[in-house]
């Protein structure tokens, strides 16, 4: 089963969703501001994507209106603070398969090659 992770009333998410189901791919959606991941999922989606800057939509609004000391953590406990605090500055969807695959974001070439 796949699992999306991210916003109700993210375009980008609706998007994914509605291909998914188009492609009759299998998946739960959790809206990670209601349901919090774990500091634990956290670190390993950094992991699997490349750290935390790469998790970061840097062109968000609430990223913008972070003060400049927020946006500089220095530590994996200061970055799992942040994204507690604000899940929505995690770039959307995060989407993770049975095999322990982590991706982000939706392009249709990019679920094609995923998903076959």
């Amino acid at each position: 089963m796949t699992t999306l992770y991210g916003l109700d009333n993210c375009d980008t998410c609706k998007k994914a969703r509605k291909w998914l189901d188009r492609f009759g791919v299998a998946h739960t959606f959790v809206d990670y501001r209601d349901h919090r991941q774990s500091p634990e999922t956290l670190a390993e989606w950094k992991d699997k994507l490349g750290g935390w800057d790469a998790m970061i939509n840097k062109s968000s609004t609430t990223w913008r209106n972070l003060p400049p000391n927020r946006k500089t953590p220095g530590s994996d406990a200061e970055w799992k603070l942040l994204l507690k605090e604000y899940p929505q500055l995690i770039r959307r969807p995060v989407v993770v398969t049975d095999d322990g695959e982590v991706s982000q974001g939706f392009s249709d070439n990019g679920f094609k090659r995923r998903f076959g």
